[in-house]
């Protein structure tokens, strides 16, 4: 039977370019940008952010501006205006609770109106540096399923049963490596089961 760690050495072989896929430069932006990334794609989100991030440094940026002048710069994100109202709400917070900084604990990064733990795991790797979980998100779930990594549905028990299998240093590859997966090879539809890396071990192999 294959091992979890052999299958991901295997990956990592086939996409050792794996990377995270949002671009930014502060913390303030990388937490815009995974407000902005729910049920949205990450091209979309790149194409939106650099003139959102030219125009909005700090939170205060965002709190002098208005909600209509914040709609205008990500109209091309999916439910822009639910967004937008996250990320007035996210600002208005981080002024009054956090010195206008984005904090790096994980408690106080759930507080935020639009971040959820996938968000906050995304912002605390690649912004701080602190990795205490695995990000998961619709890639992650469908291939950790599908190799029988975990037999949950729930993106948190997901995620205790990842960290249970892998060692802490794997924890933020990872989600890079089954996101690059499953753009390319182990698509939600017709996976390419026939050119997979993985089809020796995969119990899904040819039945999806």
């Amino acid at each position: 039977m294959a091992r979890p760690d052999d299958e991901l050495e295997l990956l990592k072989g086939e996409y050792p370019g794996a990377t995270y896929y949002l671009r930014f430069d502060t913390p303030f932006h990388l937490l815009l940008a995974t407000i902005l990334s729910a049920q949205c794609t990450d091209v979309a989100v790149n194409k939106a952010t650099p003139a959102l991030f030219a125009r909005y440094a700090r939170p205060e940026d965002v709190l002098a501006s208005s909600e209509e002048e914040l709609c205008g710069y990500i109209t091309t994100i999916t439910f822009f205006q639910a967004k937008a109202r996250h990320i007035m709400r996210a600002c208005a917070a981080l002024v009054r609770d956090f010195g206008s900084e984005v904090p790096s604990d994980l408690a106080k990064l759930v507080s935020l109106a639009g971040v959820g733990r996938k968000t906050a795991n995304a912002i605390q790797q690649n912004a701080f540096g602190i990795v205490e979980g695995v990000i998961v998100d619709t890639h992650v779930i469908r291939i950790a399923q599908r190799l029988r990594w975990t037999l949950q549905k729930d993106p948190e028990r997901i995620e205790r049963d990842l960290v249970a299998i892998f060692p802490k240093g794997e924890w933020k590859r990872l989600p890079h490596l089954l996101k690059a997966h499953g753009q390319r090879c182990c698509t939600a539809q017709r996976p390419a089961c026939g050119r997979c890396p993985l089809r020796g071990t995969c119990p899904s192999a040819g039945k999806v």
